[in-house]
């Protein structure tokens, strides 16, 4: 995606002007027609205006990954449902398929095509993602929205000393604030989601579940930081742009996310039946493939917001989007509210904008000092970089 800069669109007015019967020009009195181009604007030109809206850019991100994050928690949510292999298997195959069909239709056209060497390579980080995104899925179907998304924080955390012990990176003491308060909303979180589960009626099933959920973040928080860091080690030498990650991402783990649910997941008909009732049937495979339609949407809208906004504007939005997705968790799957709860949302969002404020600090501080060495950037930051080298 070539970022474009604003264009000023110039209407030209028809000469509609008719000479008068005495050689003048037409009578001043006779009011001129309306043009039809002024009142009628092009159809380039409003999707021109749409494409370069800071607010819409910045909206369709934020709907894109609420959508994103509420659709995998009501698939994911059932209460017999074990099939977190299939469910992934299907993202990657919509991915790769719509990828391709935008391909065709000319609206991606950077994309290059598969190379096995490039395949080889890349299949290790492949691994790390399939073990992020089940993970992933594992922790969001034992936990809720607000605490699954308040726990993600701390893979912050694991990154910003991965790149410290890797890539010689540095925490500044404004981040290292945003950590502690990452850490006490954590803390909150899981102290207000315990207390509430000992009250119910199955309170040890309830706090088993909580556990497993627990367990499972934890491992998730493992995979991403491994994740993004291996990523970040390996793909300047790849020579990637814009979509060839994600295809390379999709593709490759297709045959590894398939061939784990046929070994691990129970496909007899009475297990299909309990992840699939009829009477939800219908919605689940719609949100399994909106699912993997999102991905693409969240790809497209990010890279969307960084050309018309900025790169800060961009990280304070995602800091400030973390408010709206928890908030989501209360409204849509009824997660229990209560002053630890809504404690920990709050903290958690004020340590991400502290967050995002201290990597906005750190930009500006490597930009006005001398050049005599690299600034450190976070995993994700620095692999779009070398992404788009």
């Amino acid at each position: 995606m070539s970022d474009k800069k604003n264009e000023d669109y110039i209407v030209r007015m028809p000469d509609t002007g008719m000479r008068s019967p005495f050689g003048g020009e037409k009578d001043p009195f006779i009011p001129p027609r309306p043009s039809r181009v002024a009142s009628h604007p092009s159809v380039s030109s409003q999707i021109s205006k749409i494409e370069n809206s800071p607010a819409i850019s910045i909206l369709a991100y934020c709907l894109s990954s609420i959508s994103m994050t509420v659709v995998n928690k009501y698939v994911v949510s059932g209460s017999e449902w074990n099939l977190n292999f299939f469910y992934l298997a299907i993202q990657s195959i919509v991915c790769i398929v719509t990828i391709e069909v935008c391909k065709q239709l000319g609206l991606i056209g950077n994309l290059a095509p598969f190379d096995i060497n490039k395949g080889k390579r890349w299949f290790p980080i492949s691994l790390l993602l399939v073990g992020m995104i089940y993970t992933g899925t594992k922790s969001l179907q034992y936990l809720s929205v607000p605490v699954y998304t308040i726990f993600k924080n701390l893979t912050t955390i694991v990154i910003a000393y991965g790149e410290v012990l890797w890539f010689g990176g540095s925490v500044t003491p404004l981040a290292l604030l945003s950590f502690g308060l990452m850490v006490l909303s954590s803390v909150v979180a899981a102290w207000a989601d315990t207390r509430s589960a000992a009250q119910t009626a199955e309170a040890a099933a309830a706090l088993a579940t909580l556990n497993a959920g627990y367990a499972w973040m934890g491992l998730n928080v493992f995979c991403t930081a491994s994740y993004l860091l291996s990523m970040r080690k390996v793909i300047k030498n790849m020579n990637f742009k814009d979509w060839d990650t994600m295809f390379y991402n999709n593709f490759l783990t297709i045959p590894v996310l398939v061939i784990c649910s046929l070994i691990a997941e129970d496909w007899s008909s009475e297990n299909l039946a309990k992840n699939f009732p009829p009477e939800s049937r219908n919605a689940l495979l719609i949100g399994m493939i909106y699912s993997g339609m999102a991905a693409i949407f969240i790809s497209y809208c990010s890279a969307w917001c960084i050309r018309v906004t900025s790169s800060t504007t961009y990280s304070m939005v995602g800091a400030l989007n973390k408010l709206p997705i928890a908030v989501s968790g209360l409204i849509f799957f009824a997660a229990p509210v209560t002053v630890g709860s809504v404690s920990a949302i709050f903290i958690g969002f004020v340590s991400g904008i502290v967050y995002a404020w201290a990597k906005v600090r750190q930009s500006q501080v490597a930009k006005n000092s001398l050049p005599t060495t690299q600034p450190t950037m976070s995993a994700s930051s620095q692999s779009n970089r070398d992404a788009n080298s």
